[in-house]
């Protein structure tokens, strides 16, 4: 599955969308690296990972809200398997960025109100990836994306209300990771 994904999300967001193609194979990187403490579902962690960000791809944008146009077009035109659909709508706390967005009832009619399994190996993958694709820590990549998007921008207050879980998910699995090692 991964190498399926893979190439979908190199085909919809390497030309036009450099940064964010770099930022996606560094997020796949991270689901690698964390492969062995997943087992038969290292897969569809890293099969996430290069597709969280594909609702991104101009060719994919209908709402403006990447986790919700990423996973439509998955399930749709991809006949993707629905746990993986869940994780790209779920990811990283979309769904308090779809509440300030209004989406948040689209969300949970198609994908459901509770994310799934591996969404907070997701939320790591993702948290400790820069926009470039190198690792850092989830309290760099917090400050980033406030930095970016700046005061008063929708994805800034839902990161900032998301922030206290997405510190607490990376922690988790970093917990898992030295435990296993």
């Amino acid at each position: 599955m991964a190498e399926w994904a893979q190439e979908i999300a190199r085909q919809h967001l390497e030309a036009p969308l450099p940064r964010r193609w770099a930022h996606t194979q560094g997020v796949a990187r991270q689901a690698r690296s964390i492969g062995p403490i997943l087992g038969d579902r290292a897969d569809l962690l890293e099969a996430a990972a290069w597709l969280h960000d594909v609702g991104y791809a101009p060719d994919l944008v209908v709402t403006g809200f990447h986790p919700l146009d990423g996973a439509r077009y998955l399930r749709d035109a991809s006949g993707a398997d629905d746990h993986l659909c869940r994780l790209v709508a779920h990811h990283s706390c979309a769904l308090v960025e779809a509440h300030e967005r209004g989406l948040a009832d689209e969300l949970i009619r198609e994908f459901g109100r509770t994310p799934p399994e591996l969404t907070e190996a997701l939320v790591y993958c993702d948290m400790t990836t820069s926009p470039h694709g190198e690792e850092l820590s989830v309290e760099e990549r917090l400050a980033e994306i406030l930095d970016r998007y700046g005061d008063g921008h929708v994805v800034s207050q839902a990161i900032t209300t998301s922030s206290p879980h997405l510190v607490d998910a990376v922690h988790r699995v970093q917990e898992e990771l030295s435990t296993r090692s």
